[in-house]
């Protein structure tokens, strides 16, 4: 046998090796258990791969990213064996990795029960304990039609291959471009053929490799994301490399679920989303009125503080306005469809910016009147598919603090820089303080994106510049730009490190070019500003939501709709506690009275439930002495605090915006 010269490329190591013709890269990395594949000349391979002589070869452990992805995509062929195992009639659609997880599609007679998912999983196990060997093999497209012949959806992927439409859904997970293969899942000790499917891989070697999963749920799923298409039924999972990670990833699920926001909204009286107003439609209750004002209000301050001018614009307008800014013709999928009257054609407003366009065009600008910083707490209205509505952060109706800001190209990079070093303080003051950066630029093949090559590049490196400034990590996002201009968006990681997208800056050449914007330079020319868009909060039901997941509802005091409930020990005390009360409202205090007829422990379990931050509890000795007792939420308890001095403790806690 001949010799074939191979380079192992670890981190920034390089080993050359000679092996014999045939060698695996199994081979190349005997006893290393966490190496689940390897990556030749750029593209992920099996382990089962022959390598040849001039490869480049580079491990992947099942921690990686890819590693995480192969393993992922693993299990979900061995979910698929089992459901058609356990349900013959059962069609196969797609089943790719995802973020966490993995799922397929699947055509059945009934939706699947949570009955049928426990099945499912210990067949699952079953499977993974036989040690079933994954074995790729190519095949023609003929030939694999004849194989899936009852496989109707494989067989519509097959003619997708290759095809911008084999991509939808993860179906390029399925097939891809290029050569077309089929994966067997073969038993460890006969070879024989226990199941297959149309994949392009790669996969683990076998179903041992497979340490720790677990089914979460099933939902229905329209074939390729189209409600044209059938209704198939999508089971999710999730694997991870050991048991200790599953127990850790299942363990934040029962967190994150704990926060979620729908849940606390209802809990806490903050929010609703009535089914007489249709899906993504909320609407704000007192107390959850309480939290947005406030939030409002501080926003609100900060933004006079640094020099902006508030406007207001309406929620419809002519749908010229949106043609001429280009958002129909690049964003009418995400815009409520057109309001005929007086023979015109109206929309909803989606956005903002067209609109302080014409704010800025209704008389002629100076120079001096430059950087011109315009705010709006603006409605707007998205047509979101139902499928994605969720909650306040996905919805079709919600409100921006969108600023756009207007000012000459000298004046670009300091404005970029005091903007996002304004936007991370006001994040911070609110409670995030762990950021990222991602920089969204233009795909240069993609005729999405309007505006001249140097036009894009010199707005894409004020960003860049800007964003270097403020020593965070800067994430790329190739194609990711608006239409009209590259952006920065500010990624903000919650209380249990869940990263969250939050401000957007974006700079823009095309917008005042397509509006005729102008203003008269020192020299007396007429002069195109430079427009930057900025959305702090993204939309403030958007940022609500955020932060009652990241304090589980349990705002700071400065947040909370009610900072301070009275609790009588007796009838006796109430009006003692009411006193309390409306001297502390003197203050501008948020501090209510629980006069109700139930117990004192009562009135505490249900202050705890509403996750007031404190509780100031009276009794004869109280009253006696002039004072109040603190409970906090912790439990703890802080006793014989004189009135005035309790106040003044309040008032501080709201003012320093802490939380307790």
């Amino acid at each position: 046998m001949s010799d074939v010269r191979v380079i192992i490329q670890r981190d920034s190591e390089r080993e050359e090796r000679v092996v014999t013709t045939g060698t695996t890269a199994a081979e190349l990395f005997p006893g290393e258990r966490a190496i689940v594949a390897a990556r030749v000349a750029g593209e992920l391979k099996d382990l089962a791969y022959a390598v040849a002589d001039g490869d480049e070869i580079e491990p992947v452990e099942i921690s990686s990213e890819d590693g995480l992805n192969i393993l992922r995509h693993s299990t979900a062929h061995v979910m698929a064996q089992a459901v058609q195992e356990l349900f013959p009639e059962a069609k196969l659609g797609i089943g790719p990795p995802i973020r966490d997880g993995f799922y397929y599609d699947f055509d059945v007679a009934e939706p699947f029960t949570p009955e049928d998912l426990k099945r499912i999983e210990k067949k699952m196990q079953e499977i993974q304990k036989r040690g079933q060997r994954f074995s790729r093999r190519v095949t023609t497209d003929d030939d694999a039609r004849e194989e899936l012949a009852g496989e109707p959806y494989k067989l519509e992927l097959i003619g997708l291959k290759g095809n911008a439409a084999g991509a939808a859904e993860g179906a390029d997970a399925e097939v891809g471009g290029g050569e077309l293969t089929i994966y067997d899942n073969l038993d460890a000790k006969t070879g024989e053929l226990c199941w297959k499917d149309l994949c392009r891989g790669p996969h683990l070697p076998t179903t041992r490799n497979i340490p720790a999963f677990k089914l979460m749920r099933s939902a229905a799923a329209y074939w390729r994301g189209s409600e044209k298409n059938p209704q198939l039924q999508r089971i999710y999972g999730t694997a991870w490399p050991s048991k200790d990670e599953l127990k850790a990833h299942l363990e934040f699920l029962a967190e994150a679920e704990k926060r979620d926001h729908r849940k606390l909204g209802s809990e806490l009286d903050l929010f609703s989303f009535p089914e007489e107003l249709g899906p993504g439609l909320a609407v704000f209750h007192p107390k959850g009125g309480v939290i947005r004002k406030e939030m409002e209000t501080y926003s609100r301050k900060r933004h006079e503080d640094t020099g902006y001018e508030f406007v207001n614009t309406p929620h419809i307008s002519k749908e010229r306005l949106f043609e001429i800014s280009g958002h129909l013709p690049n964003y009418s999928d995400g815009m409520f469809p057109a309001i005929e009257f007086d023979e015109q054609n109206y929309r909803l407003k989606a956005m903002n910016c067209p609109m302080h366009n014409l704010i800025f065009k209704a008389r002629g600008r100076s120079y001096r009147e430059l950087p011109l910083r315009l705010f709006e707490f603006g409605t707007v209205y998205r047509y979101e598919k139902s499928g994605v509505v969720h909650g306040l952060t996905r919805s079709r109706g919600f409100t921006q603090d969108d600023s756009h800001i207007y000012c000459t190209k000298e004046q670009m990079a300091g404005e970029l820089d005091s903007l996002l070093t304004f936007v991370l303080d006001l994040l911070r003051d609110y409670g995030l303080n762990e950021f990222e950066l991602e920089l969204s630029t233009r795909d240069p093949e993609s005729d999405k994106f309007i505006g001249e090559d140097a036009e894009w590049e010199e707005a894409t490196e004020a960003l860049r510049q800007a964003a270097a400034k403020q020593d965070l990590p800067l994430v790329p996002d190739p194609g990711g730009a608006a239409y009209y201009g590259p952006k920065i968006s500010v990624q903000a990681k919650d209380a249990i490190g869940r990263s969250w997208q939050m401000s957007t800056i974006q700079v823009d050449f095309q917008q005042p070019k397509r509006f005729g914007l102008e203003y008269t330079a020192s020299d007396g020319t007429k002069q195109q500003p430079v427009m930057i868009h900025r959305a702090l909060f993204g939309s403030i039901e958007r940022f609500f939501a955020v932060l009652l997941e990241h304090y589980a509802g349990a705002f700071p005091v400065w947040l909370a709709p009610v900072q301070a409930l009275g609790i009588p020990i007796g009838d006796a005390h109430v009006p003692y506690l009411q006193e309390f009360a409306a001297k502390a409202k003197e203050r501008g205090l948020r501090v209510d009275v629980d006069a109700s007829s139930d117990r004192m422990q009562k009135k505490i379990r249900n202050a705890q439930k509403s996750k007031v931050p404190f509780m100031i509890i009276a009794g004869d000795e109280d009253m006696a002495n002039g004072a109040v007792s603190f409970r906090y939420r912790d439990g703890s308890q802080e006793n014989g605090i004189p009135v005035d001095e309790a106040i003044a403790k309040i008032a501080k806690a709201v003012e320093d915006r802490v939380q307790v």
